[in-house]
Protein backbone atom coordinates (compact mmCIF):
# COMPACT_ATOMS: atom_id res chain seq x y z
CA UNK A 1 0.00 0.00 0.00
CA UNK A 2 1.46 3.66 -0.85
CA UNK A 3 2.25 5.39 2.00
CA UNK A 4 0.07 8.29 2.54
CA UNK A 5 0.48 11.88 0.60
CA UNK A 6 0.35 14.96 2.16
CA UNK A 7 -0.98 17.24 -0.18
CA UNK A 8 -0.27 20.34 1.21
CA UNK A 9 3.23 19.59 0.72
CA UNK A 10 2.58 19.34 -3.04
CA UNK A 11 1.25 22.79 -2.95
CA UNK A 12 3.08 26.23 -3.67
CA UNK A 13 3.63 27.97 -0.63
CA UNK A 14 1.94 31.03 -1.10
CA UNK A 15 -1.50 28.41 -1.40
CA UNK A 16 0.10 26.69 1.87
CA UNK A 17 -0.37 29.89 3.60
CA UNK A 18 -4.08 30.99 2.64
CA UNK A 19 -7.34 30.72 4.42
CA UNK A 20 -10.06 30.17 2.32
CA UNK A 21 -12.45 33.32 1.76
CA UNK A 22 -15.39 33.37 3.74
CA UNK A 23 -18.72 35.15 2.50
CA UNK A 24 -21.37 36.22 4.23
CA UNK A 25 -23.62 33.64 5.44
CA UNK A 26 -26.67 32.50 3.01
CA UNK A 27 -30.41 33.00 4.21
CA UNK A 28 -30.73 29.32 2.83
CA UNK A 29 -27.90 28.06 5.39
CA UNK A 30 -29.39 29.87 8.14
CA UNK A 31 -32.41 28.20 7.38
CA UNK A 32 -31.56 25.10 7.49
CA UNK A 33 -29.32 25.19 10.86
CA UNK A 34 -32.47 27.35 12.65
CA UNK A 35 -35.31 26.18 11.24
CA UNK A 36 -36.55 29.81 10.80
CA UNK A 37 -38.05 31.90 7.76
CA UNK A 38 -38.53 35.56 6.86
CA UNK A 39 -34.56 35.92 7.28
CA UNK A 40 -33.14 39.98 6.47
CA UNK A 41 -29.79 39.26 5.06
CA UNK A 42 -27.66 42.44 5.82
CA UNK A 43 -24.19 40.76 4.96
CA UNK A 44 -23.02 41.20 1.49
CA UNK A 45 -23.58 43.89 0.38
CA UNK A 46 -26.05 42.85 -2.16
CA UNK A 47 -28.58 45.40 -3.91
CA UNK A 48 -32.04 45.05 -1.80
CA UNK A 49 -34.37 45.56 -4.70
CA UNK A 50 -33.00 42.70 -6.16
CA UNK A 51 -32.20 43.20 -10.37
CA UNK A 52 -32.98 45.19 -12.75
CA UNK A 53 -36.55 44.35 -14.78
CA UNK A 54 -34.79 44.97 -17.88
CA UNK A 55 -31.81 42.80 -16.98
CA UNK A 56 -34.13 40.14 -15.82
CA UNK A 57 -36.03 40.37 -19.82
CA UNK A 58 -32.93 40.66 -21.39
CA UNK A 59 -31.63 37.18 -19.88
CA UNK A 60 -35.12 35.85 -20.45
CA UNK A 61 -34.89 36.36 -24.17
CA UNK A 62 -31.22 35.38 -24.49
CA UNK A 63 -31.72 32.08 -22.56
CA UNK A 64 -32.89 30.21 -26.65
CA UNK A 65 -28.71 31.07 -27.14
CA UNK A 66 -27.28 29.95 -24.43
CA UNK A 67 -26.01 26.75 -26.64
CA UNK A 68 -23.53 28.70 -27.85
CA UNK A 69 -20.10 29.88 -26.45
CA UNK A 70 -20.83 33.75 -24.76
CA UNK A 71 -19.23 36.45 -27.02
CA UNK A 72 -18.60 39.92 -24.79
CA UNK A 73 -17.98 41.57 -27.80
CA UNK A 74 -21.16 43.75 -27.36
CA UNK A 75 -20.48 44.72 -23.64
CA UNK A 76 -16.95 45.47 -24.52
CA UNK A 77 -18.06 48.51 -26.98
CA UNK A 78 -20.59 49.44 -24.41
CA UNK A 79 -18.52 50.07 -21.23
CA UNK A 80 -15.73 51.64 -24.11
CA UNK A 81 -19.23 54.31 -24.93
CA UNK A 82 -20.38 54.65 -21.36
CA UNK A 83 -16.31 55.29 -20.37
CA UNK A 84 -16.02 57.35 -23.19
CA UNK A 85 -12.45 55.18 -23.53
CA UNK A 86 -11.46 53.02 -26.15
CA UNK A 87 -12.80 49.32 -26.81
CA UNK A 88 -8.62 48.15 -26.42
CA UNK A 89 -8.90 49.60 -22.90
CA UNK A 90 -11.69 46.95 -21.74
CA UNK A 91 -11.02 43.47 -19.88
CA UNK A 92 -13.92 41.67 -18.52
CA UNK A 93 -14.31 39.68 -15.81
CA UNK A 94 -16.18 36.83 -13.75
CA UNK A 95 -16.74 39.66 -11.71
CA UNK A 96 -14.28 42.10 -10.77
CA UNK A 97 -12.70 39.78 -8.23
CA UNK A 98 -11.46 37.99 -11.47
CA UNK A 99 -9.94 41.23 -12.89
CA UNK A 100 -7.80 41.50 -9.81
CA UNK A 101 -6.56 38.15 -9.69
CA UNK A 102 -5.54 38.61 -13.79
CA UNK A 103 -3.84 41.84 -12.87
CA UNK A 104 -1.42 40.27 -9.80
CA UNK A 105 -1.24 37.24 -12.29
CA UNK A 106 0.77 39.39 -14.81
CA UNK A 107 2.68 42.06 -12.58
CA UNK A 108 3.44 40.17 -9.89
CA UNK A 109 5.94 36.63 -8.97
CA UNK A 110 8.09 35.92 -5.77
CA UNK A 111 10.96 38.57 -6.58
CA UNK A 112 8.17 41.47 -6.07
CA UNK A 113 5.82 42.91 -3.78
CA UNK A 114 2.54 44.80 -3.56
CA UNK A 115 1.24 47.36 -1.48
CA UNK A 116 -2.01 47.13 0.32
CA UNK A 117 -3.76 49.59 2.97
CA UNK A 118 -4.02 47.71 6.46
CA UNK A 119 -8.41 46.87 6.46
CA UNK A 120 -8.46 46.73 3.12
CA UNK A 121 -10.64 44.61 0.77
CA UNK A 122 -9.54 40.82 1.91
CA UNK A 123 -9.23 39.96 -2.44
CA UNK A 124 -5.75 41.83 -2.40
CA UNK A 125 -3.31 39.96 0.05
CA UNK A 126 -5.18 36.72 -1.23
CA UNK A 127 -3.74 37.48 -4.77
CA UNK A 128 -0.57 38.47 -3.85
CA UNK A 129 0.11 35.83 -1.47
CA UNK A 130 -1.17 32.85 -4.22
CA UNK A 131 1.59 33.69 -6.38
CA UNK A 132 4.29 34.03 -3.53
CA UNK A 133 4.65 37.73 -4.02
CA UNK A 134 5.44 40.06 -1.09
CA UNK A 135 3.00 41.92 0.64
CA UNK A 136 3.60 45.57 2.18
CA UNK A 137 0.70 46.31 4.57
CA UNK A 138 0.70 49.92 5.28
CA UNK A 139 -1.06 50.89 8.50
CA UNK A 140 -4.71 52.76 8.08
CA UNK A 141 -5.36 56.68 9.25
CA UNK A 142 -8.91 56.74 10.71
CA UNK A 143 -9.60 53.48 9.19
CA UNK A 144 -9.04 54.54 5.69
CA UNK A 145 -6.09 54.59 3.63
CA UNK A 146 -3.23 56.41 4.34
CA UNK A 147 -2.00 57.18 0.32
CA UNK A 148 1.07 59.02 2.02
CA UNK A 149 2.44 56.06 3.83
CA UNK A 150 1.62 54.22 1.30
CA UNK A 151 3.24 55.62 -1.29
CA UNK A 152 6.69 55.82 1.00
CA UNK A 153 6.17 52.33 1.41
CA UNK A 154 6.63 51.82 -2.71
CA UNK A 155 9.84 50.40 -2.83
CA UNK A 156 12.23 48.94 -6.50
CA UNK A 157 10.70 45.54 -6.09
CA UNK A 158 7.02 47.19 -5.80
CA UNK A 159 4.91 46.23 -8.77
CA UNK A 160 1.17 46.94 -7.80
CA UNK A 161 -0.65 49.07 -5.98
CA UNK A 162 -4.08 48.29 -4.70
CA UNK A 163 -6.38 51.14 -3.24
CA UNK A 164 -10.52 50.37 -3.01
CA UNK A 165 -11.88 53.54 -3.30
CA UNK A 166 -14.35 53.56 -1.67
CA UNK A 167 -13.13 50.88 0.64
CA UNK A 168 -14.67 47.87 1.79
CA UNK A 169 -15.38 47.08 4.73
CA UNK A 170 -14.75 50.68 6.69
CA UNK A 171 -16.74 52.72 4.20
CA UNK A 172 -13.80 55.42 3.83
CA UNK A 173 -12.70 56.48 1.01
CA UNK A 174 -9.93 59.53 -0.79
CA UNK A 175 -10.55 62.65 -2.00
CA UNK A 176 -9.86 62.98 -5.73
CA UNK A 177 -7.01 65.47 -4.81
CA UNK A 178 -5.17 62.99 -2.98
CA UNK A 179 -5.22 60.37 -5.17
CA UNK A 180 -4.28 62.16 -8.02
CA UNK A 181 -1.71 63.40 -5.49
CA UNK A 182 -0.35 59.98 -4.36
CA UNK A 183 -0.76 59.47 -7.93
CA UNK A 184 2.58 62.17 -8.84
CA UNK A 185 4.39 60.41 -6.24
CA UNK A 186 4.20 56.60 -7.68
CA UNK A 187 6.93 55.65 -10.57
CA UNK A 188 5.77 55.02 -13.51
CA UNK A 189 6.77 50.66 -13.72
CA UNK A 190 4.56 50.78 -10.39
CA UNK A 191 0.95 49.81 -11.60
CA UNK A 192 -1.78 51.47 -9.31
CA UNK A 193 -5.26 49.33 -9.22
CA UNK A 194 -8.07 51.55 -8.23
CA UNK A 195 -10.80 49.52 -7.12
CA UNK A 196 -14.12 51.22 -7.62
CA UNK A 197 -16.68 48.84 -6.94
CA UNK A 198 -18.90 51.20 -5.14
CA UNK A 199 -19.12 54.45 -7.06
CA UNK A 200 -22.28 54.14 -8.20
CA UNK A 201 -23.60 54.74 -4.74
CA UNK A 202 -21.12 57.79 -4.17
CA UNK A 203 -22.76 61.38 -3.63
CA UNK A 204 -19.94 63.60 -2.16
CA UNK A 205 -18.38 66.45 -4.31
CA UNK A 206 -15.01 65.96 -3.26
CA UNK A 207 -14.85 62.01 -4.98
CA UNK A 208 -14.09 61.77 -8.49
CA UNK A 209 -13.76 58.35 -10.58
CA UNK A 210 -9.94 57.71 -11.26
CA UNK A 211 -11.37 57.02 -15.07
CA UNK A 212 -10.60 60.42 -15.38
CA UNK A 213 -6.72 60.66 -14.52
CA UNK A 214 -6.31 57.46 -17.35
CA UNK A 215 -5.06 59.55 -19.76
CA UNK A 216 -2.59 61.09 -17.70
CA UNK A 217 -1.18 58.14 -15.90
CA UNK A 218 -0.27 54.92 -18.31
CA UNK A 219 0.28 52.84 -14.66
CA UNK A 220 -3.08 53.36 -13.60
CA UNK A 221 -6.09 50.66 -13.67
CA UNK A 222 -9.71 51.28 -12.64
CA UNK A 223 -11.91 48.04 -12.23
CA UNK A 224 -15.36 48.14 -11.61
CA UNK A 225 -18.42 45.83 -11.41
CA UNK A 226 -21.95 45.00 -11.82
CA UNK A 227 -22.55 43.37 -8.30
CA UNK A 228 -23.11 46.06 -6.01
CA UNK A 229 -25.42 49.10 -7.44
CA UNK A 230 -26.43 47.05 -10.83
CA UNK A 231 -27.69 44.50 -8.66
CA UNK A 232 -25.98 41.38 -10.35
CA UNK A 233 -23.78 40.31 -8.03
CA UNK A 234 -25.36 36.03 -8.86
CA UNK A 235 -24.08 36.24 -12.72
CA UNK A 236 -20.55 37.41 -11.42
CA UNK A 237 -19.76 40.19 -14.33
CA UNK A 238 -17.00 43.27 -13.64
CA UNK A 239 -14.60 44.69 -15.70
CA UNK A 240 -11.34 46.94 -15.83
CA UNK A 241 -10.37 49.95 -17.61
CA UNK A 242 -6.80 50.72 -18.21
CA UNK A 243 -3.92 51.74 -20.88
CA UNK A 244 -4.37 49.42 -24.29
CA UNK A 245 -1.19 47.83 -23.68
CA UNK A 246 -1.77 46.60 -20.10
CA UNK A 247 -5.12 45.81 -21.30
CA UNK A 248 -3.68 43.37 -23.54
CA UNK A 249 -1.29 41.69 -21.05
CA UNK A 250 -4.78 41.11 -18.72
CA UNK A 251 -6.87 39.75 -22.05
CA UNK A 252 -4.00 37.44 -23.15
CA UNK A 253 -4.23 35.56 -19.25
CA UNK A 254 -8.30 36.33 -19.60
CA UNK A 255 -9.76 32.42 -20.24
CA UNK A 256 -11.96 32.08 -23.05
CA UNK A 257 -15.35 32.65 -22.60
CA UNK A 258 -15.11 34.03 -18.59
CA UNK A 259 -18.07 35.83 -18.62
CA UNK A 260 -21.00 33.84 -19.41
CA UNK A 261 -23.78 34.76 -21.86
CA UNK A 262 -26.76 35.52 -19.41
CA UNK A 263 -24.28 38.27 -17.35
CA UNK A 264 -23.32 40.14 -20.59
CA UNK A 265 -26.77 40.74 -21.48
CA UNK A 266 -28.00 41.68 -18.53
CA UNK A 267 -25.21 44.15 -17.66
CA UNK A 268 -26.05 45.77 -21.12
CA UNK A 269 -29.43 46.31 -19.95
CA UNK A 270 -28.32 47.20 -16.42
CA UNK A 271 -26.35 50.32 -18.20
CA UNK A 272 -29.66 51.20 -19.75
CA UNK A 273 -31.77 50.89 -16.84
CA UNK A 274 -31.12 54.40 -15.56
CA UNK A 275 -34.20 54.55 -13.17
CA UNK A 276 -33.37 51.76 -11.49
CA UNK A 277 -29.76 53.28 -10.65
CA UNK A 278 -31.30 55.91 -9.23
CA UNK A 279 -33.62 54.30 -7.24
CA UNK A 280 -30.72 52.15 -5.67
CA UNK A 281 -29.06 55.34 -4.83
CA UNK A 282 -32.42 56.59 -3.38
CA UNK A 283 -32.50 53.06 -1.13
CA UNK A 284 -29.33 53.44 -0.09
CA UNK A 285 -29.02 57.07 0.61
CA UNK A 286 -32.46 56.88 2.56
CA UNK A 287 -31.03 53.69 4.06
CA UNK A 288 -27.63 54.90 5.18
CA UNK A 289 -29.81 58.03 7.21
CA UNK A 290 -31.82 55.70 8.89
CA UNK A 291 -29.37 53.10 10.17
CA UNK A 292 -27.09 56.05 11.46
CA UNK A 293 -30.09 58.08 12.74
CA UNK A 294 -30.91 54.70 14.70
CA UNK A 295 -27.43 53.97 16.24
CA UNK A 296 -27.11 57.24 17.53
CA UNK A 297 -30.01 56.53 19.11
CA UNK A 298 -28.73 53.47 20.54
CA UNK A 299 -25.66 55.35 21.38
CA UNK A 300 -23.60 52.50 19.31
CA UNK A 301 -19.96 53.83 17.28
CA UNK A 302 -20.12 53.70 13.63
CA UNK A 303 -16.88 54.69 11.04
CA UNK A 304 -18.40 56.62 8.50
CA UNK A 305 -19.16 55.20 5.37
CA UNK A 306 -19.71 56.54 1.35
CA UNK A 307 -20.83 52.78 0.34
CA UNK A 308 -23.79 51.01 1.22
CA UNK A 309 -23.15 49.80 4.42
CA UNK A 310 -21.89 50.59 7.70
CA UNK A 311 -19.00 49.06 9.88
CA UNK A 312 -20.43 49.26 13.41
CA UNK A 313 -18.33 48.90 16.17
CA UNK A 314 -19.30 47.41 19.62
CA UNK A 315 -17.32 46.85 23.50
CA UNK A 316 -19.07 43.77 23.84
CA UNK A 317 -18.03 40.64 21.81
CA UNK A 318 -19.28 40.84 18.45
CA UNK A 319 -19.17 37.55 17.72
CA UNK A 320 -21.35 36.79 20.68
CA UNK A 321 -23.92 39.98 18.99
CA UNK A 322 -23.32 38.30 15.55
CA UNK A 323 -25.33 35.14 16.92
CA UNK A 324 -27.82 36.50 19.09
CA UNK A 325 -28.83 38.49 15.52
CA UNK A 326 -28.52 35.46 13.69
CA UNK A 327 -30.90 34.00 16.70
CA UNK A 328 -33.31 36.62 15.13
CA UNK A 329 -32.97 36.14 11.91
CA UNK A 330 -30.70 39.17 10.86
CA UNK A 331 -27.24 38.41 9.38
CA UNK A 332 -24.42 40.76 9.16
CA UNK A 333 -20.66 40.00 8.64
CA UNK A 334 -18.04 39.95 11.32
CA UNK A 335 -15.09 41.63 10.22
CA UNK A 336 -12.49 40.22 12.31
CA UNK A 337 -10.40 39.08 9.38
CA UNK A 338 -10.36 42.53 8.49
CA UNK A 339 -8.10 43.37 12.05
CA UNK A 340 -11.37 45.07 12.73
CA UNK A 341 -12.66 42.55 16.03
CA UNK A 342 -14.95 44.88 17.55
CA UNK A 343 -16.72 45.81 14.12
CA UNK A 344 -19.50 44.26 12.39
CA UNK A 345 -20.58 45.03 8.79
CA UNK A 346 -24.14 45.82 8.15
CA UNK A 347 -25.27 46.25 4.48
CA UNK A 348 -27.41 49.04 3.72
CA UNK A 349 -31.17 46.87 3.17
CA UNK A 350 -34.92 48.05 2.73
CA UNK A 351 -36.52 50.62 5.00
CA UNK A 352 -38.50 47.61 7.15
CA UNK A 353 -35.36 45.48 7.16
CA UNK A 354 -33.45 48.34 8.42
CA UNK A 355 -35.73 48.79 11.12
CA UNK A 356 -36.07 44.84 11.85
CA UNK A 357 -32.06 45.37 12.44
CA UNK A 358 -32.37 48.64 14.92
CA UNK A 359 -35.08 46.60 16.79
CA UNK A 360 -33.21 43.36 17.08
CA UNK A 361 -30.02 45.53 18.29
CA UNK A 362 -32.28 47.23 20.61
CA UNK A 363 -33.53 43.49 21.97
CA UNK A 364 -30.18 42.22 22.64
CA UNK A 365 -29.59 45.19 24.45
CA UNK A 366 -26.06 46.08 22.76
CA UNK A 367 -23.25 48.78 23.52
Amino acid sequence: MNKPVNFSDLAVAGVRDLQPYQPGKPIEELERELGISEIIKLASNENPLGPSPQALAAMEQAMQGITRYPDGFELTAKLAAFNQVDATQITLGNGSNQVLNLIAQVFLSPQYNAVISQHAFIVYPLVVKALGAGLKMVPAKDWGHDLDAMAAAIDENTRLVFIANPNNPTGTWNKFAAVKTFMEKVPANVIVVLDEAYLEYVEHDDYQSGLTLLSQYDNLIVTRTFSKAYGLAGLRIGYAVSNPQIADLLNRLREPFNTNSLALVAAQAALDDIPYLENSRRINREGMEQLEAGFTQLDLKHIPSIGNFIALQFEQDVNVIYEQLLQRGVIVRPVGIYEMPQHLRISIGLPEENESLLRALKDIGVR
